[in-house]
């Protein structure tokens, strides 16, 4: 990526706003990819395996939302969905 800064400190906030970027991009991807995997569970209808995805989910939300990463509301509203289809499911 191309810089414009020429000050020494701007440059430096440049380079460390990438790598800051670079790792919370990285953890949206997780959640997404957590979320997506537990879906995925559901609709095999493996419950085990559905419980454990879930757990998994809702920790990678959790840690995201304590990083700062997502908002508290954003990481309530992702386990409520997550758990309205896990209930669904069992009431199945």
């Amino acid at each position: 990526m191309k810089q414009l800064a020429n000050i020494k400190s701007a440059i430096k906030r440049v380079r460390v706003s990438n790598q800051q970027t670079l790792r919370n991009r990285m953890a949206k991807s997780e959640i997404k990819t957590t979320i997506r995997r537990f879906d995925e569970a559901l609709q095999s209808g493996d419950g085990a395996a559905a419980d454990k995805a879930y757990l998994t989910a809702v920790s990678t939300v959790d840690h995201a939302a304590a990083k700062g990463i997502i908002h508290k509301n954003n990481a309530s509203r992702k386990k409520a969905q997550m758990a309205k289809k896990r209930a669904a499911q069992a009431a199945e």
